[in-house]
Formats: C-alpha cells, sequence, structure tokens
C-alpha cells in the first residue's frame, strides 16, 4: 500500500479529517444557533484550519493528476520516489498555511446586543476596509482564493487527464500486447477513473461555495435576504460533503483499498469477539467452581458469580506489582 499515489492519497484524506474534526462541528454549532460560543482564538484557529485543508485537498489533487501524467504519458522522465512525494506534500501545507495566513490575523469575533438585551457572538474577518460583503480586500482574497485552489487546480486536472485519456484509450501498441501489458493497462485505467470521478465530485462540491462569496460582493442584499442563512448552509453542506464522499470512491473503485479496509475491519471484530468469549468463559467457570450455584436460586447467582469474578479480574489487573525505587507499589484500581 505504500506506493506514491497512496502517499497522496493519505494526505486527502488527512485534510478531510482536519476539516470534519476541527471545522465542520464548530461552524454548524455556530449556523444553528447563530453564536459563536468558543472564543476569539479558536476563530481565528477555525478559519484558518478551513482554508488550509481546502488548499491543501485541491494542491494534492493537482499533484495526484501530475505524477499520474507523468507515470503514464512520460514514464521515461518519471521519477517521483517516496521521498520527493513526502517533500512535495510538505510544499503543499506549506504553500496552504502561507494562503491562510490572513485567517489568522484578521479573524476576530464581536457581541451583539439586541433590543431585548439578549446578547450574540460572530466569528468573522474584519479587514482594514471593513468586512464582508463591503470589504474589497475580502473580495480580492476570495477571488485570489477560488483562483489559487479552484480554477487552477481543476483546469490543470482537466488538461492531464484528458492527455491520460488520449494515452490509455486512445493509442494503439504496433505489435501484439502481453496479457501482463494488458493487465498494467487496465489497472491504469482503473487508478485514472477513480481519480476522475474524484476530481468531479471535488469541483462539482466546491464550486456553489466558491461562488457565493463572489457573487455576494457584487449583490449585497444578498447578504440581508431572508433565505441567506439557508442558502449559505446548503453550499456548506454541500463543500463538506466532499470529505464523506472520497472514502466512498476509494472502497468502490480500488480493489487493494477495499481488500485491506476489509481485512482490518475483520480484525477488529475478531479481537472483539474473542475478548467477549474470554471474559463469558471466565465468568463461567467460575460459577461451576461455586457449590452454592447448584441451589434453587442459581440463575441469580450466575449472574452475580459472574459480575464478581469479572470484577476482580479487572481489579487485579490493574493492581499488578510495580518495582519504584527497589519497593513494591500497587496501584490503586
Amino acid at each position: 500500500m505504500r506506493t506514491v499515489t497512496n502517499y497522496f492519497l493519505v494526505n486527502l484524506s488527512v485534510a478531510d479529517l482536519l476539516m470534519a474534526i476541527l471545522n465542520c462541528a464548530f461552524n454548524f454549532a455556530f449556523m444553528l444557533n447563530s453564536d459563536w460560543p468558543f472564543g476569539e482564538a479558536y476563530c481565528s484557529a477555525n478559519n484558518f484550519v478551513a482554508n488550509v485543508t481546502v488548499a491543501s485537498s485541491a494542491f494534492t489533487l493537482a499533484a495526484i493528476s501530475l505524477d499520474r501524467y507523468m507515470a503514464i504519458v512520460r514514464p521515461l522522465q518519471h521519477r517521483m520516489t517516496r521521498r520527493r512525494a513526502l517533500l512535495a506534500l510538505l510544499a503543499v501545507w506549506a504553500a496552504s498555511a502561507l494562503l491562510a495566513t490572513p485567517c489568522l490575523i484578521f479573524s476576530t469575533t464581536n457581541v451583539h446586543t439586541y433590543a431585548g438585551g439578549e446578547q450574540s457572538r460572530s466569528c468573522y474577518m474584519e479587514w482594514p476596509d471593513g468586512h464582508y460583503p463591503k470589504s474589497l480586500s475580502d473580495y480580492v482574497y476570495n477571488v485570489v482564493f477560488l483562483c489559487v485552489t479552484y480554477l487552477l487546480p481543476v483546469t490543470s486536472m482537466a488538461v492531464c487527464y484528458g492527455l491520460m485519456g488520449r494515452q490509455l484509450w486512445g493509442d494503439r501498441a504496433i505489435g501484439e500486447n502481453t496479457e501482463r501489458q494488458q493487465e498494467a493497462i487496465r489497472s491504469k485505467r482503473k487508478v485514472v477513473r477513480m481519480l476522475v470521478l474524484v476530481v468531479a465530485i471535488f469541483a462539482s462540491c466546491w464550486l456553489p461555495y466558491h461562488a457565493y462569496f463572489v457573487y455576494a460582493y457584487h449583490d449585497p442584499a444578498l447578504a440581508t435576504s431572508s433565505y441567506v442563512q439557508h442558502l449559505y448552509l446548503g453550499f456548506y453542506w454541500l463543500a463538506m460533503a466532499n470529505a464523506m464522499v472520497n472514502p466512498a470512491i476509494y472502497y468502490w473503485m480500488n480493489n487493494r483499498f477495499r481488500l485491506y479496509f476489509q481485512r482490518v475491519l475483520c480484525s477488529l471484530c475478531c479481537c472483539l469477539s474473542k475478548r467477549k468469549q474470554r471474559d463469558a468463559g471466565m465468568g463461567m467457570a467460575y460459577f461451576r467452581n461455586q457449590p452454592n450455584n447448584r441451589s434453587q436460586g442459581g440463575r441469580t447467582q450466575l449472574r452475580t458469580s459472574y459480575v464478581v469474578a469479572h470484577w476482580r479480574r479487572r481489579t487485579q489487573e490493574t493492581q499488578l506489582p510495580q518495582a519504584v525505587g527497589g519497593a513494591e507499589v500497587r496501584l490503586a484500581s
């Protein structure tokens, strides 16, 4: 599984996971309650993580397309090793962090007080010339972010995969191909199909989200309309859904990923099953050795004896002697 392409796919998964853990849940709570209770420091971190992970995903997909292009169209010039792949991923995260730096500088919170005395806090970016949607700086940043993390990567990926498709499906080799060559071509076609689908879903999920911020600057009335929160929530949900779709694509279209994923799940299930059987076996053995279990209340005592045996075994495991300074010390259960 330690191939260059899988290194990039793992990085893409890490970006999706960071987005889901550090951004989605907090933003969802903010949009539901119209209040930001997580403080100003995490407001900056939240906006920074959002842009870093989006940029990292886009740059990683572009790097994957370039690597596959060199491997399929220019195989004699393909020199992407694991070391170079790791250096490329380091460059991806560095460029993503640099692009998201304004989020750390200009993110802030503000407290709104309503007529009834109720207060709510908001997390947003306050630029030197104002904030969204009237700030020109915010508009320029969104346009740059759109070009760098969407238009340029998607265009480069479309060109690379178009050339790869012509190479794999259009050209015909001179002479008779061996079975091994045919199998290699089929394997490359599967990988290209999977990656094209990943890119297509990425482009479809993120386009409405990016276009929303650009359009809102030209039509400020959109930001004050009654349906804007629902509209933005729909675009945000669609963009975040991209992180959920990718693993399903890997499982569906990558035989090796599916095989090892099933193996991991089976290993976990077998470990849990064996542990339950072991605990149950120890409980039954303890019950059979108790003479009072043959009495009329045997069923009740069976449950009691098993609980006592299970508790004693757990307690003994946490009271293993450890030598500390030459003295024997027992850990408290």
